[in-house]
């Protein structure tokens, strides 16, 4: 995180801010040319719909009758608390310490009263269903991608974020004074199933260490807000430390917070396949921060929707700020064409291009459980989660790569730049390559043929990169 991922995202504001506030894609275009442009937008297009889907997926699971319902309410709460906040803001009523104060302290209590209402009286006939709940969260993210951002993204989102820390201080201090042993093994040996630690490790930790998507929410959103330049090194590279503080909060938690050895080895760690998908990840991590705080006082019954809710609203503050990318990287491939959307119509296609990942099923076969393999109904979104660790690392290594080339062309220090960029593009690209020959070998047409597709642009994007090197040499 220290040397790539706080490197990349400071670089990715900067450069974002130095062009005018523009997508990272748009500056693509300036530093590489046209078609690095098309490229990036087709990557960053791709990318963000499949993330936003399985995020829709994943909260509509956690908000089901049989997960965490004591969620929704405090969910719900926030965003209307946050809603009136902005407009009282931005009329100049309140100052923002009081008001992000009181809003905080309401969104605590609903927390109680949600546990207290214990789903509302509901039977699970009552609940509504996933298809619903699935619905409500798409509009959300309209809603969150076409209002002002002072209205509701800035404010909730401010908000959320000390709810965030406070559960991240809490569970480390939890962690720290059970003074518990690591049920899992400092290094285990690999599942039945799992590929090889390298170059893996890189595409599986992913956004705890360095992220792509952050240079997309850097020159969407952050660049557009930030008072002065000087003010990206605290928020590109501080923002960067704080998501590899909880990248290391969910290693501890689903690590130490197991309870025995014979607990990782037979129901956390059993086999490759018991692990895989962001819902079985959301609920590991939820009991492990439980049982951290369950070392504090807290009973179970609180703590567990309690760090269900930091998990919830941390990813509705990443599905409402990447809708609203989505929506940017929409309006910018269409400018290309010559045509122009208005944010309403933008959004549209962007809500639907992620409705597609988490609504349409494709046949998958699964191990069934006598190991017989079946063949089953899976949303893509699902099918093909499978592909985002690679694609996330792909677009840090490609911001990286227009960092390298802005500093080059500068004569400043490329290779504070250049030599992650070449660590990350190696690792990436080898892991999509051994990925592809999985899925040919195995019949995963779906995989084989997008993970085809994007190992394609991304050799594409990298020899764009070369040209453009060549093309300053010769100019030199």
């Amino acid at each position: 995180a220290l040397f790539v991922g706080c490197v990349h995202d400071f670089s990715a504001l900067v450069l974002s801010a130095r062009h005018g506030g523009t997508s990272i894609g748009s500056v693509a275009e300036g530093l590489l040319g046209k078609r690095s442009m098309a490229l990036f937008h087709g990557i960053i297009f791709f990318g963000v719909s499949l993330a936003m889907g399985v995020f829709v997926i994943a909260i509509s699971g956690l908000f089901s009758y049989s997960a965490y319902p004591q969620a929704i309410l405090p969910s719900v709460g926030l965003m209307l608390v946050a809603g009136s906040i902005g407009l009282l803001l931005h009329r100049g009523k309140v100052a923002l310490g009081p008001a992000a104060g009181v809003g905080f302290v309401v969104l605590l209590a609903l927390i109680v009263v949600s546990v207290r209402l214990d789903r509302f009286g509901l039977e699970p006939a009552d609940w509504p269903a996933p298809r619903t709940l699935k619905l409500s969260l798409l509009g959300y993210g309209f809603a969150a991608s076409v209002l002002p951002v002072w209205s509701l993204l800035q404010p909730r989102d401010f908000i959320n974020s000390l709810l965030l820390y406070l559960g991240l201080i809490a569970m480390y201090v939890g962690f720290f004074v059970s003074g518990r042993d690591f049920a899992a093994p400092a290094v285990a040996a690999l599942a039945p199933g799992a590929p090889p630690m390298l170059p893996f490790v890189f595409i599986t930790i992913a956004c705890g260490a360095a992220s792509g998507f952050h240079a997309l929410v850097s020159s969407g959103t952050t660049a557009k807000q930030l008072d002065r330049e000087t003010h990206a090194r605290p928020i590109g590279y501080g923002g960067m430390l704080g998501e590899s503080i909880l990248g290391l909060l969910t290693v501890v938690a689903c690590t130490a917070g197991v309870v025995s050895p014979e607990a990782w080895n037979t129901g956390i760690y059993a086999s490759w396949e018991s692990i895989k998908g962001p819902g079985v990840a959301l609920g590991n991590f939820i009991s492990g921060g439980a049982s951290f705080l369950g070392e504090l006082g807290l009973g179970q019954e609180l703590a567990r929707p309690f760090v269900a809710v930091v998990v919830v609203s941390f990813a509705l503050t990443t599905l409402d700020s990447a809708t609203r990318l989505l929506r940017y990287n929409v309006e910018e491939i269409a400018a290309s064409a010559g045509l122009k959307l208005g944010r309403y119509a933008s959004s549209a296609l962007a809500v639907g291009a992620i409705s597609v990942f988490c609504f349409y099923e494709v046949s998958v076969e699964l191990p069934g459980p006598d190991g017989v393999p079946m063949l089953v109904q899976r949303e893509a979104g699902m099918t093909l989660w499978q592909l985002f660790g690679t694609t996330n690392q792909l677009l840090a290594a490609l911001t990286l790569l227009l960092a390298t080339r802005y500093l080059a062309r500068r004569g400043r220090w490329a290779f504070v730049t250049g030599v992650p960029m070449v660590l990350m593009l190696i690792s990436t690209l080898v892991a999509m390559s051994a990925n592809l020959v999985t899925f040919v070998g195995s019949g995963q047409v779906l995989l084989a043929v997008v993970g085809g597709v994007l190992l394609l642009l991304a050799l594409w994007l990298t020899l764009e990169g070369v040209l453009a090197w060549r093309r300053d040499r010769r100019a030199a």
